[in-house]
């Protein structure tokens, strides 16, 4: 024992005496070793001056390049997705896309753009319904749930143990029963408060789970900083929900610490069922080591829209993508935009891609419009978003404080004409290191829709003036600007 402790004392003693030359190393490793942008690696840096060797053991956790390693791989269907990404991509270079589809006015380099950089397939004919409201939301859910007959694929990024979570457990050990597929894809992170032995339990019930991003040991998670964002379900390839919502009573309004909560979920009958089935599987895939694309029968039998035919692309990004794809989507709407562009999201902590497109934007005319929570769920990310949206307020925005609850909607709608909306925040988290997926919904009917539950939650909403902002408080004033030292790393 004695003489464990006295190496213990040796090696402490000379990372004491050595510490400039160790911390040294550590910061090349930081700076070289991992592409980031400036703004992160300095973040970093700071960090590492100011708590010297714990600074990098914290980096390695939760601030580590995955190197945008492609842990996807997609087979068997491969070449009936290329085939239809080619024929998209002549018709986009070789017809007269307003007269063959008029909805994509203005938008057909957008459609093309998502095709080449990751090979996101337009289809429509494509039935939505939007939803605001919880409990509206999930009881379609359970609804669509009993009327299974193949196949239930559940992915999300929180599932609680709570009442909300066993109602739809009830119908789903009923399909199983019933010889229905049902899988459940979780996020370690998101459902860290679930025992292990409860996903276990539903083995019995024929329901397979799988766990993404597992920690090891159940405890040490080094991979804690990437998290399954995502929130999908596909029934049967016919019925596809994507957006904000959770499962957990909070999203029911249940919770007394948020009140209402207001988000946006998308239910989708069509064709764009298949992309979200698609980004399940590599998904399931990848966290269960089960592949998927071993059949066929997941991809067929669409069902085409029977009342609104809306066109859509389902876009995803995460930290093993080459390109920040859906950050890139949310550049390009906003570019594009001539009259208008509408903003929700709880965390807006956009890089300067985002900022010096909506900067222009304001100074061209268009009427920008940004609303975000008032009430905080992580008061540092709070302070930071609060910074950037004086910067707007100050250029000659519109921006909101949603008084009505707990804001946890994210997308944009631009000229009511087009809209992305799904599960990424408007913030540098969501852009480089959360797996996330979105839908682009190209329609105007849709997105005049979307946009009057903008002008809706505005009823309820406190606008932040110019002359509000610059009486800040100085405690206040403090707080923001640490926040938004530390941003890329929030």
């Amino acid at each position: 024992m004695e003489t464990f402790l006295s190496g213990v004392k040796t090696a402490a003693i000379f990372i004491w005496e050595n510490l400039v030359w160790i911390n040294l190393i550590f910061a090349i490793v930081i700076v070289f070793f991992q592409r980031r942008d400036p703004k992160s690696v300095w973040a970093w840096l700071l960090v590492l001056y100011f708590v010297p060797i714990l600074g990098f053991i914290f980096y390695l956790l939760v601030g580590s390049d995955m190197h945008k390693r492609k842990i996807f791989v997609t087979k068997g269907i491969e070449d009936r997705i290329n085939r239809a990404i080619r024929q998209q991509e002549y018709m986009l270079k070789h017809a007269d896309v307003e007269l063959i589809a008029p909805k994509l006015s203005g938008f057909s380099d957008q459609v093309m753009f998502n095709l080449e950089t990751q090979g996101s397939v337009l289809s429509d004919d494509n039935d939505i319904d939007i939803f605001t409201d919880g409990r509206t939301k999930f009881d379609r859910l359970i609804e669509d749930i009993k009327s299974a007959k193949e196949s239930i694929h559940i992915e999300y990024y929180i599932i609680k143990k709570d009442e909300l979570f066993l109602s739809i457990l009830d119908e789903l050990k009923k399909k199983a029963a019933e010889g229905v597929e049902v899988r459940i894809l979780f996020d370690a992170m998101g459902c860290r408060s679930v025992k292990h032995k409860f996903w276990r339990e539903l083995n019995t019930y024929g329901i397979k789970t799988a766990e993404f991003f597992p920690a090891i040991l159940r405890r040490i998670n080094i991979r804690v900083n990437y998290r399954n964002h995502r929130k999908i379900v596909v029934i049967d390839n016919k019925i596809g929900y994507v957006g904000g919502f959770n499962i957990g009573k909070e999203y029911i309004d249940k919770d007394e610490k948020f009140g209402h909560w207001r988000d946006t979920h998308l239910r989708i009958v069509g064709s764009a069922v298949t992309g979200l089935q698609l980004r399940f599987i590599l998904d399931w895939n990848y966290a269960a080591q089960e592949n998927l694309f071993e059949s066929d029968k997941y991809f067929e039998n669409v069902t085409s829209g029977v009342r609104d035919y809306s066109e859509v692309q389902i876009i995803s990004s995460g930290p093993d993508s080459l390109e920040q794809n859906i950050k890139n989507n949310y550049v390009r709407l906003i570019n594009k935009a001539k009259k208008s562009i509408y903003i929700q999201t709880p965390y807006f902590i956009p890089d300067e891609s985002i900022l010096t497109a909506l900067f222009i934007a304001i100074k061209s005319g268009v009427e920008v419009n940004i609303m975000i929570p008032c009430k905080p769920d992580h008061p540092l990310v709070y302070w930071a978003t609060y910074s950037y949206i004086g910067d707007l307020v100050m250029a000659g925005a519109k921006c909101y404080t949603y008084d009505g609850g707990f804001l946890h909607a994210k997308g944009v709608i631009v000229d009511d004409k087009a809209f992305c909306y799904g599960t990424a925040n408007m913030d540098i988290r969501s852009f480089a290191l959360n797996f996330e997926v979105n839908a682009i919904v190209y329609d105007e009917e849709k997105a005049t829709e979307m946009r009057g539950y903008f002008e809706e939650d505005v009823k309820k909403s406190t606008l932040i003036t110019g002359e509000d902002y610059s009486n800040r408080s100085l405690p206040f004033r403090i707080r923001e600007q640490i926040c938004r030292l530390f941003s890329p790393l929030l």
